[in-house]
This record gives structure tokens, sequence and C-alpha cells, in this order.
């Protein structure tokens, strides 16, 4: 998770120089200084809202994990990286003006690499609550903040260079709805924030050997992971009791089958007391979508198995012997991790 990367990044290509400049032109300076005043105000805004966060650790011993973490509500929520908690269930927040506060662990969901304390004291503490990732647009100016000697922040600039990107968590699974830009070491846990000053990420992991560029999980997605754990204590994911593979399709059988998809994700085993097994699904169909979403592999059939589709009806397509036909089935809850 610890990379060197550099502390902004400059695309060289993206501009040009001409023997005669223009004296409409905008002059460098001013606009390397407007680039430094959007860092520095957003690291002004939201900088303290940033604190570090470890694990408890026992007597005579080191903390077992370590990273930073964002407060996203005055009475002391704070989300950071489900890598960072390691499992534990207390730790410590080590906040900007030199707090150090107990914490404990809400929820811990290592499917999108995300964790949610309740830092114990009572106080009011600074802190930036998480915006809306679907207004980001790739090339938007992103700081990722972090707080990794829990007195200071680190901080990087960048631009989006992609949206809608998956990375696979340690549990396997892919998180969804991703945002890739610079990361700081020690920035793990912490938020990625707009030039406007809104929380829109919450960095978790760097791609060593690609120079750099890096993953947050996005606001949006951690909202709804924020919710599940506050209600439940945990994500609910819906389970239908069957073991796939991510196969090709012929253009000419999903032609026929007046279906777009060009692969679907193959039963490869069915629970026949599972909800798939009483619902009638067979060993060989190919799942090609849940209630009319597409489902073009195992990641989109994992996706959309989500908690809201737990308990009700639920319109699955499989395509058997060259024609789609749609079964009802109602998801169970999938027992925790």
């Amino acid at each position: 998770m610890l990379d060197r990367t550099p502390s902004f990044i400059l695309d060289s290509d993206s501009a040009s120089i001409s023997p005669a400049r223009s004296t409409s032109e905008p002059d460098e300076a001013v606009l390397l200084d407007a680039f430094s005043k959007a860092v520095t105000s957003v690291v002004d805004r939201v900088g303290p809202a940033v604190a570090r966060v470890e694990t408890k650790p026992a007597a005579g011993q080191q903390p077992r994990g370590f990273g930073s973490g964002v407060v996203i509500s005055p009475d002391g929520f704070v989300l950071t990286n489900s890598h960072v908690v390691q499992g534990a269930r207390e730790m410590r927040v080590a906040t900007p003006d030199g707090l150090t506060l107990e914490a404990t662990v809400l929820g811990d969901d290592a499917d999108t690499d995300l964790a949610l304390l309740r830092a114990s004291d009572s106080r009011a503490l600074p802190f930036a609550p998480l915006g809306d990732s679907k207004r980001l647009k790739r090339g938007q100016l992103v700081v990722a903040i972090g707080n990794p000697l829990g007195f200071e922040s680190t901080v990087t600039a960048g631009v989006v260079s992609a949206l809608g990107r998956s990375l696979r968590a340690s549990t396997g699974r892919l998180i969804d709805d991703q945002t890739d830009a610079a990361l700081n070491p020690g920035n793990s846990g912490g938020p990625l924030v707009s030039s406007s000053g809104d929380v829109v990420g919450i960095n978790t992991a760097v791609i060593r050997g690609a120079q750099g560029i890096c993953f947050a999980v996005a606001s949006n997605t951690a909202q709804f992971v924020l919710g599940e754990l506050v209600r439940h204590g945990r994500v609910r994911r819906g389970y239908i009791g069957v073991a796939a593979q991510t196969v090709p399709l012929p253009r000419r059988l999903t032609s026929r089958a007046g279906l777009a998809n060009a692969a679907g994700a193959l039963l490869a085993s069915v629970e026949a007391d599972g909800p798939a097994g009483r619902a009638g699904l067979r060993l060989g169909d190919v799942v090609v979508a849940i209630d009319g979403e597409a489902v073009t592999g195992v990641d989109d059939l994992v996706r959309l198995l989500n908690g809201e589709r737990i308990g009700r009806d639920v319109a699955v397509q499989v395509l058997r012997q060259g024609a789609a036909v749609t079964h009802t089935l109602s998801p169970t809850e999938r027992g925790a991790r």
C-alpha cells in the first residue's frame, strides 16, 4: 500500500510552447498560483477532519495496522479502510489538533475495503461530509489527503484519469464504482477531495508499477456502505445458492435469443434447496440479466445481488439451449464472512 508517488502530477503533453505568446494568454505564474490556491483551499477546508487511525496495541506491542481516516460527522463517525482496521474492534484516532481518541469499530466491510469507526470523545470534531461522486468528470482536479503522523496532513494532487474502474478486494470481490488518482504514502483511508472541497472518495490502494496510479472507493459507494453499517453493522448482500464462471457468448447465439450480451455467468453448480434451485435454474444455464440489468460475468452477478434484492422477487434471465428463459426467485441474505 506504501509507494513513492509525486506530490503532484503535471502532464507535459497537455500544453505546447510556441515561440510567440499572445498577450491574451494567461501568465504561467498566474496559472500555477491559481492551481496552488485551489489545492491549499481544499486542504484548509478538509485537512482538519483527516486523522491518523491505528489499531489499539496490546501492552508493549506496536499497532498491527495504521493509516488515515476522515471524520464525516461532528459526533465522531470516522471512515477508513478495512485493511487499516485488520479485524480489530478497538482503535485510536489522532486528530490534527493533537487529540488522541479511543474509537470503536462499528462495522467493517472487506468487500469494499471500508470500515466505520465511532470516536469516544463527545466534543464536536471538525468534519467533512461525503459528496456526490457521480458529478465527477475525467480530467477534474482532485486532492488526496492523509494524516499518517497524526498531527499534519500529507497532500497529493492530480486529475481523475478514469471513472468506473474496478479493483479486486482482499476477499476476491470487485470493489465497484472506482476513481483513480494520485496517492501519497500514508494517505490510505483518507479522503479524495474535489477542487470545490467535496469528499468524493476514500483512498484505498496504489497500483504498484503503474506510475503511482491509485484507487479510491467512490463516495456514493461509501455512502451506501455507511448506511448499511449504521443500520445493520454489516453490508447485506443477496445469496441465491449458485457457483458461476464468466464465459463468452457467440454472437450468433445471442442474436438469435435477442440479447446484446458478449458474455454471461455460466452456472457451474446449483444448490437444489437454494433460491436458484427452487426457482428452476439448472446447471449449465448462463445468467444474462437480473431485473433487466445485463449480467456479463460473475462480477455483475455479485454486484447486482445487493441488499435491496434480499427477500423480494427478482427476475433472473438465463440462456438455456439457445433460448432466453426468465425465472423468478427471492434471494436470501448471504452469511457473514
